[in-house]
């Protein structure tokens, strides 16, 4: 798979631009501050409804502007397709596919499909659980995209249970009555019947990114490791199936559900899991060197784009300035093993910063101009 044209609209530092993009390896290069990095941004958001940068829509949208447009061609073998998405800060944004009626914005999920190196994935190793559940999550859901919908009906109903936790919480605080908990019992239900189909997806992928990711660190630091994923669950249990984990997460909730009621909030589910990094016997956080770090999130990317180019629709490899942050050693051996992915888009400030090995179409960036080198 890869994207033969982007098309941004109010997106970011740029009214409008048009970028034809080829397979194999393009550069964007290009100062500080010119906008390389909003270019994979975009492409970014259409593969994950998301920005690896930003936790909300409105940066997104150009200053003075409404809404934002995104816009991409995008081949797989012989069969093309055109995604866009119309970003409203505030309001629903608005998708379409091959210019067709709107659809929901979820169903364009799985026509991109990348995987992002950036600066900010040293938060995967130094960075609090939310960090490592998004990267679970968001390639849960690349490899099945219905899993979007999964998310969305865990997070409403984790939201639903929550403010009724709340309400029964400050309640008791101020010496009212003792409200209706009836319904808990139904949110406990939902909850469980959600959470079960997304823990059972993030088992399943880190018991499949295991061997990858080891392999990848190994190829990265040769000798550094073993490097080991465990993952840590708010629902403790030995069950591995769809049944098995509904039971462990309906049995953690009643076990919890007195001291819910004293916090306002839900304390078990896939939101409250951690999915603990270690080199060796040691966990990661904290004990690896900045280095080690950073070899340790390359791997995580490395092996997510072999997981998915192995289930059979190769994903469009970015690298946003990533080879100014790694010694010399370590970014030849990134560039050696990405070099030959079906499309890799680089981001860097100088040209000297791309590999050799990474020759290809070259684009400057600057003023809100991409030119063609």
């Amino acid at each position: 798979m890869h994207v033969t044209h982007l098309s941004l609209a109010d997106f970011r530092s740029y009214a409008r631009v048009e970028v034809p993009l080829d397979p194999g390896v393009t550069a964007f290069v290009g100062a500080n501050g010119q906008g390389k990095t909003n270019l994979v941004e975009a492409i970014g958001y259409l593969a994950t409804l998301g920005s690896h940068r930003v936790s909300s829509d409105a940066p997104l949208v150009r200053m003075g502007a409404e809404r934002a447009v995104v816009r991409a061609a995008v081949t797989q073998g012989e069969r093309s397709q055109l995604v866009e998405l119309e970003l409203n800060p505030g309001r629903a944004n608005r998708a379409r596919i091959n210019r067709s009626s709107q659809v929901r914005p979820r169903d364009v999920l799985g026509i991109v499909r990348t995987v992002l190196f950036a600066p900010e994935d040293l938060a995967l190793v130094k960075g609090d659980p939310g960090e490592r559940r998004k990267f679970l999550d968001e390639l849960v859901t690349a490899r099945s995209p219905r899993m979007a919908a999964v998310r969305s009906d865990y997070e409403r109903v984790l939201k639903q249970r929550n403010t009724l936790l709340k309400s029964a919480a400050m309640a008791r605080r101020h010496g009212g009555r003792s409200m209706d908990m009836s319904t808990i019992d139904v949110w406990d239900q939902h909850l469980a019947k959600a959470g079960a189909e997304l823990l059972a997806q993030r088992l399943d992928l880190v018991a499949t990114l295991q061997p990858l990711a080891d392999k990848a660190y190994e190829q990265l630091a040769p000798g550094g490791g073993p490097l080991l994923l465990e993952y840590r669950t708010s629902a403790p249990g030995e069950g591995h199936t769809r049944e098995e984990l509904y039971g462990q997460l309906l049995a953690a909730l009643g076990e919890a559900r007195k001291q819910e009621i004293e916090r306002g909030v839900t304390l078990v589910g896939p939101h409250r899991d951690d999915l603990l990094l270690k080199l060796g016997q040691l966990p990661a956080k904290g004990y690896a060197s900045h280095g080690e770090s950073w070899s340790y999130a390359l791997a995580l990317r490395l092996a997510s784009y072999d997981l998915l180019r192995a289930e059979g629709n190769e994903p469009v490899l970015v690298l946003d300035d990533v080879f100014a942050e790694l010694d010399v050693r370590r970014r030849e051996r990134l560039a050696e093993l990405v070099a030959h992915g079906e499309q890799v888009l680089v981001t860097a400030a100088v040209d000297d910063d791309v590999p050799g090995v990474l020759s290809g179409v070259r684009y400057g960036v600057a003023g809100g101009e991409v030119t063609r080198l």
